[in-house]
């Protein structure tokens, strides 16, 4: 794969980190996923009501394939030189704690670049590593708000939040594009680089066009209020959501003229020649009244007659028979003890083909073992790193992933 050969520590938790990590596992690099021993925030944790799958946490699982886990705490004495001898050995440090949490570990940029000076630190916070709002919590709804995000997405029904986590997966894929674009220089020049991200960044970045777009047009909060069906406050109608017989769709860009000869519709018709942006709110009610009696497959019928823009909104049992998603193979089924679970894949393809899957670290610790072997520690000398306590791993014979 593309990263094969790079080795990545990876001081991460909850999802903006491990995603990032997870996307350059996916292709080919080496991560070993720093945990304490009683395990990262994210096996502890699960959406929906505590969502496992095979006792394991399904938020663990959305974002940690592929990393080796080694447990260790790090305020034991033993721990750090076990840690440095880990990073000598590798290119990346990755680590979305808050700022000055690991300087207080040793483990901060400056310590670890004095004992590596071509090190790539990745350094990923809420809002950066210093300003006003450096030592505030930083998590997706947080982010969201302070962004503009939840202002922009809900129209006349008030402020509303985005149905996921946006800004940490974005947040995620801008980390991992950071720390390639080093390891490209590095591999150029030998010199290491400190790329730090932030989500605040990541949720502004989300809206470019929209924020580029709000600022040149100078009409103010104003252009935020709309009916709560137009998809976005720029654009003109019928950029929107509409409820028909049988469930929900979606318009896109389409010239008034021809969606209304589409729908063979008078109402439309009047609609011709005049502003649709000024006048959203007036045409998203006149399609969606025309819209409401008719079924998807009489409405698809008329529309790609026209060749005009529209989909169906599916939900996430939809997506499971989507042709297309079949096809792209965008979801994986794995094992987790004994139990199948779905994942969604790397969503790139490299010559045509997926990145593989070895597995997930099913206990913290579950690699401990092997990873310290690797970094050169003797048999004796793991041995008594778990005698101490410095370090964990799970019993032999017990479900890690070895």
């Amino acid at each position: 794969m593309l990263l094969n050969g790079m080795k990545i520590v990876s001081f991460c938790h909850f999802l903006q980190g491990p995603a990032a990590t997870q996307y350059l596992s996916d292709m080919g690099a080496e991560v070993v996923k720093i945990e304490p021993p009683q395990g990262a925030y994210e096996r502890h944790w699960a959406g929906a009501d505590r969502a496992k799958a095979g006792g394991v946490s399904a938020f663990f699982l959305s974002a940690n394939r592929d990393a080796r886990s080694l447990a260790i705490d790090l305020k034991h004495p033993q721990a750090k030189e076990v840690v440095y001898r880990l990073i000598r050995q590798s290119h990346v440090v990755v680590e979305n704690f808050r700022p000055g949490t690991l300087d207080r570990l040793g483990f901060g940029y400056a310590a670890v670049k004095a004992e590596k000076p071509d090190i790539i630190y990745a350094s990923a916070s809420g809002f950066g590593t210093t300003g006003p709002y450096a030592s505030r919590p930083g998590q997706d709804l947080l982010i969201q708000a302070m962004s503009g995000l939840v202002a922009g997405t809900g129209g006349r029904r008030g402020p509303t939040a985005v149905g996921c986590a946006a800004a940490d997966q974005h947040g995620a894929a801008l980390l991992a594009l950071g720390i390639t674009g080093a390891y490209a220089k590095w591999l150029r020049t030998g010199e290491g680089t400190h790329v730090e991200a932030n989500l605040l960044a990541a949720g502004v970045d989300l809206q470019t066009e929209s924020l580029v777009t709000y600022y040149a047009s100078q009409r103010g909060r104003a252009a935020l209020d709309r009916d709560e069906r137009l998809a976005t406050w720029f654009h003109e109608a019928p950029y929107g959501v509409y409820a028909i017989a049988d469930g929900h769709m979606v318009l896109s860009l389409n010239p008034p003229d021809k969606l209304a000869e589409a729908l063979d519709s008078a109402e439309l018709r009047a609609f011709i020649g005049r502003n649709a942006y000024d006048e959203r709110d007036a045409y998203i009610a006149a399609v969606a009244e025309v819209l409401a009696p008719l079924t998807y497959a009489e409405i698809a019928a008329k529309l790609e007659a026209h060749r005009l823009w529209f989909a169906r909104v599916e939900d996430f049992d939809d997506l499971r028979r989507n042709p297309q998603l079949l096809h792209n193979e965008t979801f994986r089924e794995v094992d987790v003890n004994g139990v199948p679970v779905t994942l969604v894949n790397h969503p790139l393809r490299y010559d045509g083909k997926l990145p593989g899957f070895t597995g997930f670290a099913l206990q913290p610790g579950a690699h401990s073992r092997s990873v310290l072997e690797e970094a050169g520690f003797a048999a004796d000398e793991v041995a008594a790193l778990l005698e101490s306590g410095a370090v964990f791993a799970p019993a032999p014979d017990s479900q890690a992933a070895e």
